[in-house]
């Protein structure tokens, strides 16, 4: 009997995306929706396009996905965001590995949409995210770029997915708030304190690894931005770092 395969996309306030989404993985034997009490039509539109649903208040990015793999029975789970889209070649690919290869958990590459544009230097490709789980052997830790735990070996799948993750430049700007926000927490809870140094040496170091190692220079204008961009993310972080120590 060929294993069931259950596509299951995370979700808070995805009404743009959602339905695109599930249409995009309609290879899947299952779609499950596991929502964060979003406060949009997310949920009513995801129902009427068939797919189950179960709702977790959100807490942290890990606690969220090991609670839909404790919600689901099933063969094999496959981890999409709302904003990520599949492929029938992706499809056809995930058939055929899970029935006649033996690793437990398979990354999956991107191709990353930015600001309307694929980009592929900067380190925004091949951009492997592990999100194919035989189900019971993968556990996450970690509240934000979670890690995920797989008991047994590892593949890489070589269709991508395709993921729209900043539409304009306001989305990019508020996405990296918040990520600085949770990883200058991170740092405070390992007890690291923001040195003088890091103000300048971290963000040149982020710029020139984003730029020159990964290549960002091959997107042109386009990876420069970024690469400055991410930069600057870095001297926030350390900002905020600095902050929680003071409030402390």
């Amino acid at each position: 009997m060929p294993y069931q395969l259950t596509a299951v996309i995370l979700t808070f306030n995805e009404a743009d995306h959602i339905i695109p989404c599930l249409e995009s993985l309609s290879w899947a034997d299952r779609l499950f929706v596991f929502d964060s009490f979003s406060q949009d039509s997310t949920v009513a539109l995801a129902q009427a396009a068939g797919a189950e649903i179960a709702q977790e208040k959100f807490q942290n990015y890990a606690q969220q996905r090991n609670a839909a793999l404790d919600a689901l029975q099933t063969d094999w789970i496959f981890f999409v965001d709302a904003d990520e889209r599949g492929t029938p070649e992706l499809g056809a690919e995930i058939r055929k590995v899970i029935a006649e290869r033996s690793e437990m958990g398979w990354y999956v590459p991107r191709h990353n949409y930015i600001f309307g544009r694929l980009t592929l230097g900067a380190g925004w490709y091949p951009d492997h995210q592990l999100r194919l789980f035989r189900h019971g052997r993968v556990r996450y830790e970690r509240p934000v770029h979670e890690v995920a735990l797989v008991d047994g070996g590892i593949g890489y799948l070589q269709n991508p997915l395709g993921h729209y993750n900043y539409r304009d430049l306001a989305q990019f700007h508020f996405k990296q708030r918040a990520y600085s926000s949770y990883e200058a927490k991170i740092l405070f809870e390992q007890g690291v304190r923001a040195r003088p140094h890091n103000f300048f040496l971290q963000p040149w170091r982020q710029f020139w690894w984003r730029f020159i190692t990964l290549k960002g220079y091959q997107d042109g204008l386009h990876g420069l931005r970024l690469s400055l961009y991410l930069g600057y993310y870095e001297w926030v972080k350390y900002r905020k770092l600095a902050w929680f120590w003071r409030k402390r």
